[in-house]
């Protein structure tokens, strides 16, 4: 079984995603509201030991000419934390215009903005998933 947990994080929510047990699709599964990192460290380890995912894929927000920010230090220090905390593979996939790339998918399937505004990180998080699982280059975390 080949089941991968993917995710967008966000400093308000973070978009949580799953393949299916082959390991093929990718499917929206829930947004957590970010509850502090020790909370929300717990709250994915939780979804880890539940869905027996056996890799965690991180989007890592790049800006479009491949700098690296702020928020991508914050992405990053938090995952390496996750990294420590999980005994699953943990990597990053290039995440740059997943969220742009979801609200105009939504928008074309008619999702009003109150909808979009509630989804978006989940689909986000299973847009950067599916690049994962279709072969998108992937950068191994390094644990503490």
């Amino acid at each position: 079984m080949k089941r991968w947990l993917g995710l967008d994080l966000g400093h308000v929510r973070i978009g949580v995603a799953l393949s299916d047990p082959l390991g093929l699709t990718a499917q929206p599964l829930e947004v957590l509201r970010s509850a502090g990192t020790q909370k929300d460290l717990m709250a994915i380890g939780e979804l880890v030991n539940r869905h027996e995912v056996t890799q965690v894929i991180v989007g890592l927000p790049f800006n479009m000419d491949g700098t690296e920010s702020s928020t991508t230090q914050k992405v990053r220090e938090f995952t390496g934390k996750l990294a420590g905390r999980l005994n699953i593979p943990v990597f990053f996939v290039d995440e740059r215009l997943t969220s742009k790339q979801a609200e105009r998918l939504m928008i074309e399937g008619g999702a009003s903005r109150e909808s979009r505004r509630e989804k978006i990180d989940k689909v986000a998080a299973a847009l950067l998933l599916q690049s994962a699982l279709d072969g998108a280059s992937l950068i191994p975390v390094e644990r503490p």
